[in-house]
Parts: C-alpha cells; sequence; structure tokens
C-alpha cells in the first residue's frame, strides 16, 4: 500500500486517532502483534466494525495488516505517527503529547460529556 503524500497523510492520522476505539487498538497492539479476531474480542462490535477501523488506522501508516495462514494480524508500525509528533512538536507547548490527556481537554473545553469510557 502506497501512502498519501505528506500533508494528506497528517491528516489522515489526525482523523485516525480521532476515534477512542482506534486509540485503543493503538494501546492494544503496544504490547504485541494481534490477529484480528483477537482485537476485536474486547470490543462490543462486529468484527466487520473493528475491520474498518483497522483499515483506517492501516490507510493512515500507523499500523500494517500481514496474513499468515488463515489469520491476519496487526502490528503497530513503527514510524507510524512520526509525522504527527514531529507537527505537534513545532507548537513547542506539546513536549511529550499524551493525546488522552489531549483529548480530555477537548472534552472539557467543549462541554462534551458523552462517551466518557474511552
Amino acid at each position: 500500500m502506497t501512502l498519501p503524500d505528506p500533508p494528506e497523510r497528517l491528516d489522515l492520522i489526525f482523523a485516525a486517532l480521532a476515534d477512542p476505539t482506534r486509540r485503543r487498538v493503538l494501546s492494544m497492539l503496544l504490547e504485541d502483534d494481534m490477529a484480528v479476531s483477537d482485537v476485536a474480542e474486547p470490543f462490543a462490535m462486529s468484527l466487520a466494525a473493528i475491520s474498518k477501523h483497522l483499515s483506517v488506522l492501516a490507510a493512515a501508516g500507523l499500523i500494517r495488516q500481514e496474513r499468515r495462514g488463515r489469520i491476519t494480524w496487526c502490528m503497530l508500525e513503527p514510524g507510524g505517527m512520526r509525522q504527527a509528533s514531529v507537527w505537534m512538536q513545532g507548537f513547542g507547548q506539546f513536549d511529550p503529547v499524551d493525546l488522552d490527556d489531549f483529548e480530555r481537554f477537548l472534552r472539557l473545553q467543549l462541554g462534551d460529556d458523552d462517551d466518557q469510557d474511552a
């Protein structure tokens, strides 16, 4: 799969990170590579829905999927967030970025009390 040019890729990365399910999947993949069925297990959604989330993460270059026999494995792409990290560090105030803290800040600022389980 060919990744888009840098400006479009940055949009894809932030769009992928905007969803709490996708952020949780990324956190799970920090631990180890996982089969798609194992990724889907803790979520109350269909395998097709999880597959769509995984497709978004792969399109953004944050994960890659690899077929091993009949099983599709998911793994983090090591440099996947590098471009977003470099962009945020350019603002100086985001020295290490905690995206969960950033999400909580946005919710407080926007007054969004829904979906607090993320």
